[in-house]
């Protein structure tokens, strides 16, 4: 999957997102502390939640430390996206914090388990759906309604194109990316008379830390060895950053409102909001159609 980047980075520089208040789950790390970054250089305050409070003081300071127009405003709250009173103490910090949530971005994912559906176990697969599926309802849940009230808020869903593809032997993860791009459809819909945008994005092939985890996983070497060889090959001949940086710059791009218009879709790193804007919208219930090849099986 390419990491080029479609808009471009002048439009994005352009962006201010000053007076924004930001979540951004899974922010710990990887796709999710980029995305913070991000938001934080645009000029949104911004509230990162994960399991591990040690990660997430490292993305504050870090935000801190590269400052942005509002000064690297961020706050870190640990909790887990799988429990709904988590979630519900998460989203109350954060608008004591900085104010009623504008910009709602649900990054946080696992992967796995691979095999076949009768080796791999049920509550490892089930996993899968409570962290992405029920992760991701749980948030849209709880900023909504504020959202609905206001007739303003942006939320961004990062799936995948797992979600669009066939993928034997990594169901758990495939279903659940499938089922949290159709959840964002749906919500788009019912949202849009309300002034409320939802998208949900492929954030990118790049290296992180949970691409380790399954080149190092022993059951992805059995059950998806050309998935492995391909992430061994990302690690060695690419620089993740410039997959991180357009995957933040996605995620600026939709938080500024300008692209309401493309509220429903799947949106990939190559594509450009503005030309999308002014092709002829897909059928409703057409996002899970792949627009890109599978790569990586």
């Amino acid at each position: 999957m390419s990491a080029a980047s479609g808009s471009g980075d002048k439009k994005s520089e352009a962006i201010s997102l000053a007076g924004e208040a930001a979540i951004v789950t899974g922010a710990g790390r990887g796709f999710g502390r980029a995305i913070a970054m991000g938001l934080a250089a645009a000029g949104a305050a911004v509230t990162v939640t994960a399991r591990s409070k040690d990660q997430l003081d490292e993305t504050v300071a870090l935000v801190e430390r590269h400052g942005g127009r509002a000064g690297g405003r961020a706050f870190a709250i640990a909790g887990d996206v799988t429990n709904r009173k988590d979630v519900a103490r998460v989203v109350e910090a954060a608008e004591k914090k900085f104010g009623p949530t504008t910009v709602m971005v649900n990054n946080a994912g696992i992967t796995g388990p691979y095999g076949p559906i009768w080796t791999s176990d049920p509550d490892d697969w089930w996993d899968a759906q409570e962290v992405i599926v029920r992760g991701t309802l749980l948030f849209m849940h709880a900023v909504m309604p504020g959202m609905v009230a206001r007739r303003k808020g942006t939320v961004v869903n990062v799936s995948a194109l797992g979600g669009q593809w066939f993928a034997p032997k990594l169901t758990g993860y495939a279903v659940a990316k499938s089922s949290q791009i159709r959840l964002s459809e749906h919500a788009a819909a019912e949202a849009k008379e309300h002034g409320v945008s939802v998208f949900s994005i492929e954030p990118g092939t790049v290296y992180t830390d949970m691409t380790e985890g399954t080149i190092t996983s022993p059951d992805a070497q059995r059950w998806v060895p050309h998935m492995v060889e391909y992430l061994k090959n990302l690690k060695a001949t690419t620089d993740p950053a410039p997959g991180l940086m357009r995957c933040a710059e996605m995620c600026v791009q939709l938080a500024s409102g300008r692209y309401a218009g493309l509220s429903g879709r799947f949106l990939l790193p190559g594509d450009d909001f503005d030309k999308l804007l002014l092709e002829p919208p897909p059928r409703p219930g057409s996002a899970l159609i792949p627009r890109e090849p599978e790569r990586t099986r």
